[in-house]
């Protein structure tokens, strides 16, 4: 048999490892920064820190080493970014929804879904967005941010320069939430709101876990506890979400009469993946130092994609977005704030805490 046509063995990794080690170096950047007090202070996770530094360094020097990293980072971008939403679940345990109730599951099933929705409405319908940006945009408002934005961007197909905006919008107003959230709390001071509901209206509309615990530790570690809660159960709702997206842009290919008849619909693995771990990390049988281990690693994994996507994001790509994505995202604030508080007093009775 002629072996010469054989390919050597780690002839793959070899090509990859430039890009790798790009996207690794990055992330650790990241992961450093993220320590530091300002960061921490202004709720800045490892995940946001490693695409902004992705993108400076795309923008900058890293054009001349792509032909390099391409290969390395392509994969971060994909398979890394799939592995880490996968590891994602065990940040999560269905003892969780037991801890806030069907109450607390039912606030943040109303919220998610009237958050995507309004986005739809008002990107596609009626300013006539690219969808992409739009589905990008409602699923880290409406779920668990740059995360969420992540964990759609395979399913929709979606450009590099798409996620940036997604995310730059998520920075920007959970930044925002972080500080006006706890400002809200000494406003409805008349309401008599206990910490364990507010803690629920944080989790239920804030972007970010960093960004949770910042505007429920403002006001007590019992708030900040029922935020984080409230919150997980939210990221537990993106694998359900991302199997209902799936099915709905397969019909919607095939209602547009796509060739080669109705549309597929694309199973997005790593959300069957997630739910798994999470309910295996329910049983509770990996002692929580491995826990605690593989969650690092998944902060690397994902702080590696994100770094990734940061590298082939280009700004002028961003700039030609226009202002309707980050207008779009505001008016998706203005409805958590406000819907946020319409649904968590109707369904959770603020009045009567």
């Amino acid at each position: 048999m002629n072996t010469a046509a054989q390919p050597l063995p780690f002839t793959g990794l070899r090509a990859r490892l430039p890009g790798l080690l790009l996207a690794f170096a990055i992330a650790g950047a990241s992961a450093a920064l993220a320590t530091q007090p300002w960061a921490a202070g202004l709720g800045l996770s490892a995940l946001t820190l490693a695409i902004v530094l992705g993108m400076a360094i795309g923008n900058t020097g890293y054009p001349r080493v792509q032909a390099v990293c391409a290969p390395g980072v392509d994969f971060a971008k994909q398979r890394l970014l799939r592995a880490g939403i996968v590891l994602f679940g065990l940040r999560i345990t269905f003892q969780d929804i037991a801890a806030v109730g069907w109450s607390g599951v039912l606030v943040d099933a109303l919220m998610l879904a009237s958050t995507f929705t309004l986005a739809l409405l008002i990107g596609r319908r009626w300013w006539g967005m690219d969808a992409k940006s739009v589905v990008l945009i409602g699923a880290g408002s409406s779920i668990c941010g740059a995360a969420a934005v992540l964990a759609t961007e395979p399913v929709v197909k979606a450009g590099s320069e798409n996620v940036a905006v997604a995310v730059a919008t998520v920075v920007v107003f959970g930044t925002l939430a972080m500080f006006g959230y706890p400002l809200l709390h000494t406003l409805m001071q008349d309401w008599h709101l206990s910490d364990a509901a507010y803690g629920l209206y944080v989790g239920s509309t804030v972007h970010e876990v960093a960004q949770v615990v910042v505007a429920g530790s403002a006001v007590s570690e019992a708030a900040a506890a029922h935020a984080v809660i409230a919150k997980m159960i939210r990221v537990m709702m993106l694998a359900p979400f991302l199997l209902l997206l799936s099915a709905l842009l397969a019909r919607r290919g095939a209602a547009g009469g796509q060739a080669g008849g109705a549309s597929k619909i694309t199973v997005p693995w790593f959300a069957l993946g997630f739910i798994a771990v999470a309910g295996f990390n329910s049983l509770q049988w990996l002692p929580q130092p491995w826990v605690s281990a593989l969650v690092t690693l998944d902060n690397l994994l994902l702080a590696m994609a994100m770094a990734a996507l940061g590298l082939t994001t280009h700004a002028g790509a961003i700039r030609r977005a226009g202002a309707r994505p980050l207008l779009l995202a505001a008016l998706l604030f203005g409805w958590l704030i406000a819907g946020g508080a319409l649904i968590n007093g109707l369904l959770t009775g603020w009045w009567a805490s």
